[in-house]
């Protein structure tokens, strides 16, 4: 016994402790605030698309390294500085939106949170659902085109960008005034943030599927695109034939019941309740822990 134990300590004395003082602890806080607010931020984010990607081709690197592929090594070391200024270049949009946030955000809030009491979390309320659904139908009874989309994890603000501020709670009048014929509003999408319409005449990415029907016009496509390139739930109303559609992961259904519609606003609406109080799911675990042990 007093063997191994020499020798572990002749082991161990070879081995150099870093040193770690207060400061060291405040730079691994700092550091774990920034990478998680960081990952959050690609999380509601179309970079996180597009870090995916990256990660695709990280992964692929690291197979030619293994394999010895020198010439791909080669021609990618030649090309990675302008492969870091195509990233900054495809990122731009995000970066700049989240350095405008960077004061806005509340760190300590997000990573502690106080509040106490059942919580119910969901992107829009049940009103909303009501008004989307008697808007979309009072408009295809009267052939008034429109094109709606929703946001939901994915953040459109690069789309939003392109039209007009409207940020005003959304109701059926509201909707049906904007996409009125010769207003100045009606040409457009849409684009909706919680229970908000954020803003309207905005320009979307048009679809390039040439599955689609030939007899769609740029308003079902558009609705389309932004399902392509996004999370988000379109709604389309057909100017021509009245029919309400809706358009989600590049995935066009048309001619939808207003019950089928309320399923998928309901899917939508990702309707959660949240037990903030920390005391009391402590309590109430250990009263089941001790149920069980009991029995």
């Amino acid at each position: 016994m007093q063997n191994i134990i020499s020798i572990l300590d002749g082991h161990l004395s070879r081995i150099n402790m870093p040193s770690v003082n207060i400061i060291d602890v405040i730079e691994i806080l700092l550091i774990s605030v920034f990478v998680y607010q960081f990952m959050v931020w690609i999380k509601y984010t179309r970079a996180y698309t597009l870090l995916k990607g990256l990660l695709v081709i990280a992964a692929f690197l690291i197979v030619a390294y293994i394999f010895k592929m020198n010439t791909i090594l080669w021609i990618v070391s030649k090309l990675a500085s302008a492969l870091i200024t195509a990233v900054i270049v495809i990122f731009q949009p995000e970066l700049r939106k989240v350095v405008e946030q960077l004061g806005q955000k509340r760190i300590m809030a997000s990573i502690i949170p106080f509040d106490v009491g059942k919580e119910v979390q969901e992107r829009f309320n049940d009103r909303t659902i009501n008004e989307l659904i008697k808007a979309c139908y009072d408009m295809g009874e009267a052939k008034t085109g429109a094109l709606i989309v929703i946001e939901q994890t994915n953040h459109l603000d690069e789309f939003v960008r392109t039209g007009i501020t409207v940020d005003a709670v959304l109701s059926s009048q509201l909707l049906i005034n904007i996409f009125e014929h010769n207003t100045p509003l009606h040409d457009g999408a849409v684009v909706m943030r919680g229970n908000r319409i954020v803003a309207a005449t905005c320009y979307l990415p048009l679809s390039d599927n040439m599955e689609l029907s030939k007899q769609l016009g740029t308003r079902h496509r558009a609705g389309v695109g932004i399902s392509e390139v996004s999370d988000s739930v379109t709604i389309i109303v057909s100017e021509e034939t009245g029919q309400v559609s809706v358009a989600q992961d590049g995935v066009l259904v048309r001619d939808i019941t207003s019950t089928q519609l309320r399923d998928i606003l309901k899917k939508a609406q990702n309707k959660t309740i949240i037990d903030n109080n920390r005391l009391r799911q402590f309590f109430k675990g250990r009263s089941k822990h001790e149920g069980k042990t009991d029995k």
